[in-house]
């Protein structure tokens, strides 16, 4: 396979400070050449109830400032996961909007609704945001993450195109042991009119496996698929999918066809190098194998060509990390990062590269973003536990807002929560790890059940490092006991269970002595009695 001549540069970037707000998931907005993030760590507090902040890089080092929405905007939560996209009003124009759907909270809640956000306001002490949901009626696709958007134009319309993704399993075919546990959505294909809200969904024979965290791109009336993973089959299909999209008059009609030449990867970051160029980096090949090869996908009118290229010099840091994560940054960068050391208590302790697909001298403006931003970040419940497991989306530009350092965001400011992380070495027998650990109750998610020592001011401890079994673990969940570690089981009780009070013997009230009335006596009746005594 043919390389591409362009030579990659990887740059070291230091540490930054309130990357505990980054989280596995995250999106990347970016307004006239400046970032900004969406989906912060857990739900919004008073320094940015947003959510939403900019991302700014002196000197190797990064800054956030909050960013503001206007009074008409609906309410945004931070998503994970989600699908996003930039809409325009035709191909060739230069303003335009994201569309954000699907994505997960951070009660870990699936999300089906459909977003508007547009910047209104480019003040750069504030920037101010409008973000409208959008109704949506007919075949509305379920409630999903780790999927696609993209928006294809074809006879003067445009529509937006969904795809792939997971769910949380239906709860009729839910059970006990399997609560929590995810599928990938049906592989159809759902297109939105934007203007009226509409949603049609096709099922096409090609598309038989669903598949999440893949990558698209689209052009013009073309949506190509590379990739993703299929959590039923546990494979990473090789396939590439061309979806082609008439919209004439009457009712739209979507054709599928299958490529040759497709590549066998999960969580790929594209990033755009000029109008008809991607570069393709990172990812996956296996559930604990990292691809280190890197792509050049070229989109002509009808036809896609994917040739590897030379790869940057990788850091043995990165090579011997058995995860990496990382997003697109725009103009033809991308910003990567490994887990820290191990043992660190802190989780949030990453090293991030900074990776150049393009030449300094190459300074051609893109005039679409028409790849889909979809966070491509597999959780770590849904394959294995080194799949993804910290992976999220984290950008910055190199041109920036110029604000004072007293408007940046200090998570100094909030609630230190370093105390009660997930990550921490909670006693001398404490064989939680960040990389290798897995769900071991039915309720974990992405991160192992704690509960609190209630010995002195308390503290927190993993059960699993308690050996509780997932009874008791629910018993002290929803009792109202408290529960002592092992290591201070011998001071204090193990289960202490509230006294039972007997209840007070009310004694009755002495009831008031009711007053006679008198009776009135005749003069008949007193005269009797006069003889009488």
């Amino acid at each position: 396979m043919a390389q591409s001549a362009d030579k990659m540069s990887l740059e070291v970037v230091s540490a930054v400070s309130n990357s505990s707000l980054f989280q596995p998931g995250f999106s990347l907005l970016n307004f006239d050449e400046h970032t900004f993030l969406f989906g912060q760590k857990g739900w919004p507090k008073r320094s940015c109830p947003t959510g939403v902040f900019l991302l700014d890089i002196k000197e190797n080092e990064l800054k956030m400032k909050p960013a503001f929405f206007s009074n008409d905007s609906c309410y945004l939560p931070p998503l994970r996961y989600p699908a996003i996209c930039k809409l325009r009003d035709n191909a060739e124009s230069d303003e335009y909007q994201y569309i954000i759907h699907g994505g997960k909270t951070p009660n870990n809640d699936l999300s089906n609704k459909m977003y508007v956000m547009s910047l209104i306001s480019r003040n750069s002490k504030k920037p101010t945001f409008q973000c409208i949901e959008k109704d949506l009626d007919g075949d509305v696709p379920e409630a999903r993450y780790g999927h696609t958007i993209n928006i294809v134009h074809s006879q003067g319309k445009s529509m937006s195109v969904i795809f792939g993704g997971r769910s949380y399993t239906p709860l009729a075919q839910r059970t006990t042991e399997k609560w929590n546990s995810v599928v990938d959505c049906l592989p159809s294909v759902f297109l939105i009119d934007f203007e009226f809200g509409c949603c049609t969904s096709y099922v096409v024979p090609e598309l038989q496996d669903g598949l999440a965290f893949h990558v698209s791109v689209a052009r013009k009336d073309t949506v190509y698929i590379l990739g993703g993973h299929s959590i039923q089959n546990n494979t990473r299909s090789p396939s590439l999918y061309k979806l082609k999209i008439y919209l004439p008059l009457g009712s739209p009609a979507v054709t599928c066809t299958i490529l040759p030449g497709g590549i066998s990867v999960s969580s790929g970051i594209v990033t755009q190098t000029s109008d008809t160029e991607f570069v393709l980096v990172g990812g996956y090949q296996s559930d604990n194998l990292k691809r280190l090869v890197c792509n050049t996908i070229v989109l002509e009118d009808s036809d896609i060509q994917i040739v590897e290229r030379e790869s940057p010099d990788w850091t043995p840091d990165i090579k011997h990390s058995r995860m990496w994560f990382g997003s697109d940054m725009g103009e033809g960068s991308v910003l990567l990062g490994i887990p820290g050391a191990n043992k660190q208590l802190i989780s949030d302790a990453n090293y991030f590269y900074i990776l150049r697909c393009k030449g300094e001298e190459d300074e051609e403006e893109l005039t679409a973003q028409i790849c889909s931003q979809t966070s491509s970040t597999e959780d770590p419940r849904d394959s294995t536990p080194f799949e993804d497991s910290e992976e999220f989306c984290f950008s910055a530009e190199a041109n920036r807002f110029d604000v004072d350092d007293t408007d940046t965001y200090n998570e100094d400011d909030e609630e230190d929560e370093s105390e009660t992380g997930y990550w921490i070495t909670c006693s001398a027998s404490c064989n939680i790890d960040n990389n290798t650990w897995v769900p071991f109750y039915s309720t974990e998610f992405d991160k192992p059940a704690m509960i609190l020592c209630s010995r002195g001011a308390g503290h927190w401890v993993h059960a699993q490092c308690m050996d509780l079994s997932e009874t008791m673990l629910l018993h002290l969940s929803e009792a109202n006991v408290k529960y002592f570690c092992n290591e201070h089981i011998d001071l204090n009780k193990g289960l202490q269970t509230p006294k039972k009070v007997v209840p007070l013997k009310k004694q009755p009230m002495k009831p008031l002595r009711k007053k006679t009335t008198m009776k009135l006596t005749s003069p008949a009746k007193k005269s009797f009695l006069r003889r009488l005594f």
